[in-house]
């Protein structure tokens, strides 16, 4: 078994990167694993100046742009990191490719409102010869990142059966308010990508959901359950329960997010810090690879900010070797085509399968 390898190497960090947006992903998250990474950030823009102006401040960052379309322009901008929302993304996107001293863009997930459009986006940067990497950090959660490797090195033998299981309440952004789509878009795309990323593509997915009933903005999608089925007939469910149970003042709330993977030879179970501020964990137990006892490796880094080193790593590694990044364009595509048939199957209540779609 080879040595268990939560947080990336990085391997590349010259290449000079200018910020979209200045709100609390970029400002907090993205910003904040930049610098301790020691990647180059040049320039930032956001819809609001004077926030822009604050964070250029708080980091050191050199050049503050009034606009956008100003920061597209400049030259010294190698990699376009874009922090905005979805129906607004493709638009900066596309303005991105027609630069050509823009070699890559790493753009925030989902890619956009709908799968066509992903599609169309996907096409469009390979024409312009430019790199498109989507942000799915959970694979970069540093208990996600083990349990893959495990599962790589056999540790575990065959998967069989796999489960995320949140129960927590996360920080809708006002701009959500304005879609017809919010859990399974915005909360379940990491947990079904995580799933991709472990198992492979998925045959089918069977998708319920009710209304979440702290959310005060008309949505159908609030609290989501999702069963599909992978390669090597792994069963997996996904659950996003954003309610949780109460969150007020003198209720002690117990919010959590849990995994766990049965195989034929092991289990591994953990869990995700971030609703606590803590490192994500990991314990396994393998017949063959620790004599059937408990094993339980340990790391001092969080899912945020450090997930976010990776996320930048390997668009800068990309650029320095001309290779697909590992995030690519084309695999998130895969991605949001589960999300696609998750919605279908809320709609039409079946399984829907994935070859229904034209990639």
């Amino acid at each position: 078994m080879t040595a268990l390898q939560p947080d990336v190497d990085i391997r590349s960090r010259s290449h000079r990167i200018g910020c979209v947006g200045a709100g609390a992903i970029m400002a907090d998250q993205h910003l904040e694993a930049y610098r301790q990474a020691g990647f180059p950030v040049v320039a930032i823009a956001s819809r609001t100046a004077a926030n822009a102006r604050a964070v250029a401040e708080r980091y050191g960052i050199p050049t503050v742009h009034d606009t956008v379309e100003q920061l597209l322009a400049d030259t010294d901008v190698e990699i376009l990191d874009i922090a905005y929302p979805p129906d607004q993304q493709p638009a900066i996107i596309r303005a991105a490719l027609a630069q050509p001293h823009i070699k890559a863009v790493l753009a925030q997930k989902p890619l956009a409102l709908d799968l066509e459009e992903a599609i169309a986006l996907r096409d469009e940067a390979a024409a312009a010869g430019t790199i498109l990497s989507v942000n799915q950090n959970m694979r970069y959660d540093q208990s996600i990142r083990v349990l893959k490797q495990l599962l790589d090195d056999g540790v575990l033998g065959d998967p069989v059966f796999a489960q995320i299981d949140m129960h927590a309440v996360p920080h809708w952004q006002g701009f959500l308010a304005g879609y017809d789509r919010l859990t399974l878009a915005n909360m379940s795309v990491h947990h079904l990508d995580a799933l991709r990323f472990l198992f492979g593509d998925p045959s089918e997915i069977s998708t319920v959901t009710r209304r979440d009933p702290r959310t005060t903005f008309e949505h159908e999608d609030g609290i989501v359950v999702s069963t599909l089925r992978f390669p090597g007939d792994v069963l997996a469910l996904s659950v996003e329960d954003v309610w949780g149970g109460p969150r007020e003042e003198g209720f002690d709330d117990d919010f959590f997010i849990r995994w766990r993977v049965e195989g034929t030879a092991g289990i591994a179970q953990g869990t995700i810090g971030w609703p606590h501020g803590v490192p994500s964990s990991i314990r396994y137990a393998s017949t063959h690879a620790t004599g059937g006892q408990w094993v339980e490796p340990s790391w001092d880094t969080h899912w945020f900010p450090h997930a976010f080193i990776g996320v930048m790593e390997q668009v800068q590694h990309a650029v320095d070797t001309d290779t697909d990044p590992e995030l690519s364009v084309a695999d998130n595509v895969r991605t949001m085509a589960l999300i696609e048939a998750g919605y279908r199957s809320i709609a039409e209540k079946r399984p829907v399968r994935l070859d229904e779609f034209s990639l």
